[in-house]
């Protein structure tokens, strides 16, 4: 089981239930049949998450998350960084009539996935994430009734 860790840099990070949070998104790599060693989960505002995005991805546009895969090798696991918005994930969450641990949720899990293989630049690979997403979405929420 990889190690899952939650760090924040200029926004706080609440969530119920974090110790079965981890393990549930640790928990992902297998099920994708993926080495997971560490994930780690660094909470920002928009402005950080904006000026991370001009300086590593050279794109001017605000995002909820930017995953960066630190893998050298990955027969050992995935090592990677996970930068989330909180900022942004609340207004997703309005945006799309959701309630913001949902929300934040998905894009927890849209960082684990990436690290799985999964794209996102295309709309087949849109609609195939968004299926894996809610996926997972449902499975917690069954574990945390």
């Amino acid at each position: 089981m990889p190690a899952i860790y939650f760090h924040t840099a200029d926004r706080p990070f609440h969530f119920p239930q974090k110790k079965i949070l981890k393990a549930f998104l640790g928990s992902i790599f297998q099920l994708e049949n993926t080495i997971g060693k560490r994930v780690d989960y660094i909470f920002c505002s928009d402005a950080h998450l904006l000026e991370m995005n001009r300086q590593f991805l050279y794109h001017d546009t605000y995002t909820d998350i930017l995953t960066f895969d630190l893998t050298e090798d990955k027969s050992t696991g995935s090592v990677a960084e996970i930068y989330i918005s909180t900022d942004r994930v609340k207004e997703n969450a309005v945006n799309h009539d959701t309630i913001y641990t949902e929300e934040l949720l998905r894009v927890m899990i849209h960082g684990i996935l990436h690290l799985c293989g999964y794209k996102d630049k295309t709309a087949i690979e849109q609609s195939m994430m968004r299926e894996k997403e809610a996926i997972y979405i449902n499975a917690f929420e069954s574990l945390t009734q």
